[in-house]
């Protein structure tokens, strides 16, 4: 990793855009998780702040697009953390995306390559219906490397009402997610056989995480992957995530 391809991917984040065509093999996916850092880390300096994490590569057809298991992590920025309901400028966003996901808080400090799911499980606070907000960042070839450099596309995360205790992990399981505009349904797709177990996610976010000499914090949010989504030409209108046994999120899109 050097400082000069950590600007390309940090004038990107700014911007909303930045060519790849002259990263093309450059990076490893290790050196994009520390470039990744590198970007989080000027981000901290700009006094913005983390509010958590992302597990990616866990549902439908990019699971293990990376290889057998790898889930590379991505960061939230607190700053664009929404509550359901709020209205959220399209403009503000790099070719546009969304994405219905789980998003869970964590009750206490999560580290280490040892976890297993049931002290993932007894570790979090509550769950939540969630949409991830994300930016089509890259112009050019999609390199892994470059990929997770870019954080994995992520922009913001709008979070629902929590729900606590967690349900059984049976619910979580069967559990299927509808998304509507303007009260139309886009979407359904159900998590039995889509996406990779939740608590199995968290606990290898924590074991990447180590490699890196990072954690899941007490308060983190973490997402888990999508279910329900719509990746190219999202329009202007209101948005509405129905998890089954969960409850629901909603969000307005605006040209603003």
């Amino acid at each position: 990793m050097t400082e000069d391809l950590v600007d390309i991917v940090w004038n990107g984040a700014l911007s909303g855009s930045f060519d790849a065509a002259g990263l093309s093999g450059r990076w490893s996916i290790d050196d994009g998780e520390h470039a990744q850092l590198a970007v989080l880390a000027r981000w901290v300096q700009r006094g913005r702040s983390r509010a958590g994490w992302k597990v990616g590569l866990t549902s439908g057809a990019v699971r293990d697009a990376f290889g057998p298991g790898v889930r590379p992590f991505g960061f939230l920025l607190q700053e664009r953390v929404f509550e359901s309901g709020a209205t959220v400028g399209l403009p503000r966003m790099s070719r546009a995306g969304l994405e219905t996901e789980l998003c869970f808080r964590a009750g206490r400090r999560l580290a280490g390559a040892d976890l297993d799911t049931g002290e993932v499980e007894r570790s979090l606070s509550w769950v939540a219906p969630a949409f991830e907000l994300n930016e089509r960042r890259i112009d050019g070839p999609q390199d892994p490397g470059v990929r997770v450099a870019d954080n994995l596309t992520q922009w913001g995360v709008v979070v629902g009402a929590p729900v606590s205790p967690l349900p059984d992990r049976a619910v979580l399981a069967r559990s299927a997610a509808t998304l509507s505009q303007d009260g139309q349904v886009l979407e359904t797709v159900a998590a039995d056989g889509h996406i990779d177990d939740h608590y199995l996610s968290i606990a290898r976010l924590a074991a990447q995480l180590s490699r890196f000499g990072r954690a899941i914090e007490e308060g983190d949010l973490v997402i888990t992957g999508s279910f329900a989504a719509r990746r190219n030409g999202l329009e202007p209108g209101e948005y509405a995530g129905a998890f089954e046994g969960l409850g629901e999120v909603r969000v307005r899109l605006v040209e603003a």
